[in-house]
């Protein structure tokens, strides 16, 4: 099964990191998906407040992982994860059809060494072997 990755950086100054992370990679802002409608709805699934600068960048040329910027408050402690990976199955078919693939690339990557931290209505939280935290979760549509 083929996947797809995306990355989220967590950060203070979302806009002055998307500036810089658009001239270094050649990105350009994205378009929130349509089911999200606005930005504020799209950054609301990250759980970040309305109005807050928050950026989703894209290659242009659809090749590099999307790049999720997404401010938050300092959260205190050295172990926290400033950027994790979102692993990504294809989102054909039903909703039924997206959960069982995740279940399924979860499963394979618990076998890899992998740890399930926690299940959410539309991915699953892991670990991998050292405790960096990564989301599996459906492709954009």
């Amino acid at each position: 099964m083929a996947v797809t990755i995306d990355l989220a950086l967590y950060c203070a100054n979302a806009r002055l990191l998307a500036e810089f992370w658009k001239s270094a990679l050649g990105y350009v802002e994205e378009i929130p998906a349509a089911r999200y409608g606005t930005g504020d709805e799209s950054f609301a699934r990250f759980d970040v407040p309305a109005g807050d600068d928050g950026a989703l960048l894209c290659d242009p040329e659809g090749n590099g992982p999307r790049l999720s910027i997404l401010p938050v408050a300092d959260r205190g402690t050295a172990a926290d994860t400033r950027l994790h990976i979102d692993v990504r199955v294809p989102a054909d078919g039903t909703a039924a059809d997206q959960w069982e693939r995740i279940r399924a690339e979860a499963a394979r990557l618990v076998r890899a060494g992998g740890t399930i931290l926690a299940t959410f209505d539309d991915h699953v939280l892991m670990a991998d072997p050292e405790g960096n935290e990564f989301r599996v979760t459906v492709a954009p549509v």
